[in-house]
């Protein structure tokens, strides 16, 4: 994989080396035409607007290119999408063999053609960053330089510059995660770590986003944004941040999206009000789900139910930091009967 990937970036190089020597040359306007250097900031980045081909549906696109060129590994591509390993191996295959049957050409697209394949390369970026911002550090900052260079491509797209907005504010927050190897939940952390200037950079990329979308209009990436710029300061203003779910729910009628909005509403609107929120979402093998019952049921007074659901997130969870959460979550509840406290 790493050698098909530098024989592609190299492939780009030559490319553009053509293009630089026949502008030396007295060749046809035409010719000179069809050999037009490229505009990419990043050649990664050009590379997967190449592999985000239209012909694919979006998700095999994603998957596809999160495999070939993201340097994520089939469970963690799984993991994103919320299938198995062997469903999303399955898929992958399926999205090789289009490609072969429909010779899909490996060819770099014209700048009028980027608009056709940016929601594929919107999703690839910010999972990518996505995978890295709870471990693997690398793939965060891949995420922002991508996320970057995006923006300097494509200056005009609302959605580019609420992407930049979101992945800045979320890993402005990243110092204070942690302490001592232990998850430190959002309104525990210490402020004074939080990269400031970054916040300021990733609000200013939100009203670049909102300015070209224009009032009233909200895309997926940065109603997010939003959501983490309030979190982004003293307290967080719950009302807002649900209301700012329901948008999103709309957008994506995504059970995980849901599920955040049922932790707003919890904080907004009392416990009972998100409890009752994450009742029947089909999110059985999401940790989060379950971990989020748990806390729920556990300040409601119900230990006995918090730990049954303490234990299935503790089955699912693949960190270390969240395991040692969870297990610190389950030693506070003790022994304790329902309804004490």
């Amino acid at each position: 994989m790493a050698t098909a990937r530098n024989r592609a970036i190299d492939r780009i190089r030559r490319d553009r080396t053509l293009a630089v020597k026949y502008r030396l040359l007295d060749v046809p306007q035409t010719v000179e035409e069809q050999m037009e250097e490229r505009v990419f900031p990043d050649e990664r980045l050009e590379l997967i607007f190449t592999c985000c081909h239209p012909a694919l549906a979006t998700e095999a696109q994603v998957a596809l290119t999160l495999r070939a060129l993201g340097g994520l590994r089939t469970e963690e591509i799984a993991r994103a999408f919320l299938v198995s390993e062997a469903t999303m191996a399955q898929r992958l295959v399926r999205g090789k063999r289009k490609i072969k049957a429909a010779g899909i050409p490996f060819r770099i697209p014209p700048a009028h053609l980027l608009p056709d394949r940016l929601t594929a390369v919107l999703a690839v970026v910010y999972l990518i960053y996505n995978e890295g911002y709870d471990g693997r550090r690398e793939l965060a900052e891949q995420g922002l330089r991508l996320g970057s260079s995006l923006a300097e491509l494509m200056p005009d797209e609302p959605e580019v510059h609420g992407l930049l907005a979101l992945m800045l504010l979320n890993d402005s927050r990243r110092a204070a995660r942690l302490r001592d190897g232990e998850l430190v939940l959002l309104a525990e952390q210490d402020r004074t770590l939080w990269d400031w200037p970054q916040i300021e950079a990733g609000r200013a990329s939100l009203e670049r986003a909102s300015a070209l979308r224009g009032p009233g209009a909200g895309g997926v990436y940065a109603l997010q944004a939003a959501i983490a710029s309030l979190h982004a300061a003293q307290s967080s203003d719950w009302p807002r941040i649900a209301a700012l779910y329901g948008e999103l729910v709309e957008l994506t009628d995504s059970p995980v999206v849901e599920l955040n909005r049922a932790v707003a509403l919890a904080e907004a609107d009392g416990v009972e009000s998100g409890l009752a929120a994450i009742e029947g979402l089909a999110l059985d093998s999401y940790p989060y789900l379950h971990a989020t019952r748990a806390d729920f049921l556990r300040r409601l007074g119900r230990p006995a139910e918090a730990r049954v659901a303490y234990g299935r997130a503790l089955e699912l969870v693949r960190s270390d930091h969240e395991r040692r959460f969870l297990r610190r979550r389950l030693a506070e509840l003790g022994d304790r009967r329902d309804g004490a406290r």
